[in-house]
């Protein structure tokens, strides 16, 4: 289950119509001061920012890198949902959290943290990938790792680190070689790798859509993960996301998301349930939830938006 929320400042609207959020703009999503910041080094594939942050409890659209996070100082209790599923663990200096570029998450933590994000990208990643399985590769996946232990990336990500905030002589190629390091490190024991096929792989048809939106609407009322979508979809979760990418322009995160909206508009209009009661309907952890959901696509709150309709 879902953590209690704390709250925190919602992000612009409509800010998810704008796809995969860039580094510089994890702060309106995550806010937290900034240490340390490679921004304005000249690093190619890869950059580094360390943060202080409180206690919060956030949900993160996709990012364009991926994201491996060094925890420097602090000890807290940690939650995190990605595709649907909740992982609870705590998390101490010296421990790391991985995230896939291109996936939804929600974290909660209670505790201060001094933390490292390292990114790197994706033309990094999958030209050190084709390069180690000598063919071509069309995407890299990080494993869902919320509290891992591994030396030796600790040592490279505080290396990382270190350069973004003593800048020695040849940072950029400095950076650039520990960044294929930590590639190859990571695509041996943290990735998967998904090869180039012939022929490029397609949309989803109007059948398959509708089946989609069919499985979605009649299972709002309860969790629904990337797994389950897949399945029902008679595909593998990587062909399902990246066809509803093309078709919708959307991750399927998302995309069950907006139906939750959806139906939670629909209620609001018919006006006979209460905000609680329409959040559970819909298919959201809490009333919270719904609101945050709100405020982030259509800009009002629930109660607004029935006082409006």
């Amino acid at each position: 289950m879902k953590p209690a929320a704390i709250s925190h400042t919602a992000p612009e609207p409509h800010r998810f119509e704008r796809g995969l959020i860039t580094v510089a703009e994890l702060p309106l999503w995550v806010p937290g001061d900034i240490l340390s910041a490679s921004d304005t080094l000249g690093w190619k594939g890869v950059a580094q920012r360390s943060y202080h942050y409180h206690g919060q409890d956030v949900e993160i659209p996709p990012l364009e890198c991926f994201l491996i996070v060094h925890y420097r100082q602090g000890l807290t209790p940690m939650d995190r949902q990605i595709d649907g599923r909740w992982t609870r663990t705590t998390c101490a200096p010296g421990h790391f959290s991985l995230l896939s570029r291109s996936a939804d998450s929600h974290w909660h933590w209670t505790e201060d943290l001094e933390v490292s994000h390292v990114y790197l990208t994706e033309a990094l990643m999958c030209r050190v990938a084709g390069d180690m399985q000598g063919k071509e590769v069309s995407e890299v996946q990080l494993h869902d790792v919320l509290r891992g232990h591994d030396p030796v990336l600790g040592h490279i990500a505080a290396e990382v680190t270190r350069e973004a905030m003593h800048q020695g002589m040849g940072g950029p190629l400095y950076a650039e070689a520990l960044a294929v390091q930590m590639a190859v490190h990571l695509l041996r024991g943290y990735a998967s790798c998904q090869f180039k096929a012939a022929a490029a792989p397609g949309r989803l048809s109007e059948r398959e859509l509708a089946r989609l939106e069919a499985y979605v609407d009649g299972h709002l009322h309860g969790a629904i993960t990337l797994d389950d979508l897949a399945q029902a979809l008679g595909m593998g979760v990587w062909t399902l996301n990246r066809h509803l990418r093309r078709t919708l322009n959307c991750s399927a995160y998302a995309y069950v998301v907006e139906r939750r909206v959806q139906r939670a508009q629909a209620l609001l209009r018919a006006g006979d349930l209460s905000l609680k009661e329409v959040a559970a309907a819909a298919g959201f952890a809490d009333q919270a939830h719904m609101t945050r959901m709100f405020r982030a696509r259509l800009g009002c709150t629930p109660g607004q938006y029935r006082q409006q309709h």
